[in-house]
């Protein structure tokens, strides 16, 4: 089976997507990278990252509307969820990686189910 890609968003691409990205770096199931959508992020997002993973799931609503504002072609053509989790974490962080263990599973899991 092809796994999942899928790129984690926050804001400035420091604790909360990078995190996602490392609990799930070796993960077989998925392909993970994190970005972030201010002109300040570490990594910013870019419309070839949008076209390369098959689920976004962002930190807050607000990330989802810029990613809309920004890339409207690629926003149309790509899976976003918001994951509702808060700009209140450390890096790795305990309740953070919590959090998005029982976040992010779910949408692995309906990944899983698709037919490649």
């Amino acid at each position: 089976m092809t796994p999942l890609r899928i790129l984690f968003v926050c804001s400035r691409n420091q604790w909360r997507s990078p995190t996602a990205e490392a609990i799930y770096r070796n993960d077989p199931r998925i392909e993970a990278r994190s970005a972030g959508t201010s002109s300040a992020a570490r990594y910013r997002v870019t419309a070839s990252l949008l076209r390369w993973a098959d689920l976004v799931l962002v930190m807050e609503h607000e990330h989802k509307q810029r990613l809309r504002d920004q890339f409207p072609k690629e926003f149309r053509d790509v899976e976003v969820a918001v994951l509702n989790i808060p700009d209140d974490y450390q890096p790795m962080d305990p309740e953070l990686i919590e959090l998005l263990l029982e976040r992010v599973e779910p949408w692995i899991d309906r990944g899983q189910d698709t037919p490649v």
